[in-house]
Order: structure tokens, then C-alpha cells, then sequence
């Protein structure tokens, strides 16, 4: 069957048009998830938004009722670019219902947004749906997202079901440098040791 290019989804990912999206990763919701899950879950978002960085990707982060829930853990607020929006306090599902959330994505000027984060069946799925309605390419990072079992699943089938692009940290990846020259200058950049399980 011939791809329709009526449909922005068949295009690869264009880190110029992107921003990524770090949606409420919080102790109160890390804690619902199986414990051998937790740390690598966080260290697949932190090593996305130190890639962000190096590829001048920005970079917005939420935090669902800070107050109740706790603030965005330290190991990804620590990782914010200065000259990033603060970290948005988040009291609805999805983050384009509410005033200072719907406007941070429409003032970064990026037309594809890439969602990281918790809860996958809920707050990111609802972010997803709802950036979708309001006229922005989505992608959501499968590997990079979380939920208990088996709700990511669940999150995951809606979102590719609405028309959200559903990929890998290894695939966004290399979809964001596009070349060797710039795969190795981001990988001497970063420094660092890959995300456990994770290879290039």
C-alpha cells in the first residue's frame, strides 16, 4: 500500500521542529512502578535530555501537583537548561488544559513535540491527545515512559491508535543526528556511559 503524504507521520523526526516534553516524573509515581524498572526508566530520560542539550532541542518539564506529589526528581531538574521555562506545576491530566502549560508549548515555536515521562496511559497519553487536537506532531518514546503494568501497554495502543508517532530512545536518537559527523560530536559531547540495556 502507497504511504499517504497527507500525513505528517511518515516524515522522519526533524530535531529543528522538535521539542521535548518531561512529563511529571515524580517519586509519587516512580514508587507505583516495579523497582527494577525505576532507575532505567530515569536514566533513558536524563541521557534524551542531555541529547536535547547537545542538539539544541528544548526542553519542557511538568510536575503534577508539586504540593501533594513532590517536584520532578532531582537527577532530571538538575538537567533543565537555564534558559528553559520553570518547571510547570501541572493540575490537570493533560498538560494542554491549563493556562501556563498550553502556553509554554505554544511559545516554544516547535511544531513536533516528543513526550517523555509518567504516568503513560494517563497524564501522557492525555498530553499526546490533546497537543494532537490542537494541531502539533506528537511522538511519545516507548522505552522512556512508564506506567504499571499493564497499563503502559494500554497508554501506548491509545496513543498510536490517535495518530501519535510511538518510537525508542535509540530511534529518536538517531533520527535527531541524522549523520556520523554529528553522532560523534554528540557521543564526545555527552561523555558518558550509555543508559543500562541501551546500545547504539
Amino acid at each position: 500500500m502507497e504511504t499517504s503524504r497527507s500525513d505528517e507521520n511518515w516524515q522522519l523526526t526533524a530535531r529543528e521542529e522538535c521539542c521535548l516534553v518531561v512529563i511529571d516524573v515524580q517519586g509519587y509515581f516512580l514508587e507505583k512502578l516495579p523497582l527494577d524498572w525505576r532507575e532505567p526508566l530515569v536514566e533513558r530520560m536524563a541521557w534524551l535530555m542531555r541529547v536535547a542539550r547537545s542538539l539544541d532541542v528544548p526542553i519542557i518539564a511538568t510536575a503534577e501537583d508539586v504540593e501533594i506529589d513532590g517536584p520532578l526528581v532531582a537527577e532530571l531538574a538538575e538537567l533543565m537548561p537555564k534558559n528553559s521555562p520553570p518547571i510547570l506545576n501541572k493540575m490537570v491530566f493533560g498538560l494542554y488544559g491549563q493556562e501556563d502549560t498550553r502556553a509554554a508549548v505554544d511559545d516554544v515555536g516547535r511544531s513536533h513535540f516528543v513526550l517523555v515521562g509518567l504516568e503513560t496511559d494517563v497524564c501522557v497519553a492525555q498530553s499526546a491527545l490533546g497537543l494532537r487536537q490542537a494541531g502539533y506532531r506528537v511522538s511519545v518514546v516507548e522505552d522512556a515512559c512508564g506506567s504499571p503494568p499493564p497499563n503502559h501497554d494500554v497508554g501506548i495502543q491509545r496513543m498510536r491508535e490517535a495518530g501519535v508517532v510511538v518510537t525508542s530512545t535509540k530511534a529518536l536518537y538517531y533520527e535527531w543526528v541524522r549523520d556520523l559527523e554529528n553522532h560523534h560530536r554528540v557521543q564526545a559531547e555527552l561523555n558518558a556511559p550509555l543508559p543500562a540495556g541501551m546500545t547504539l
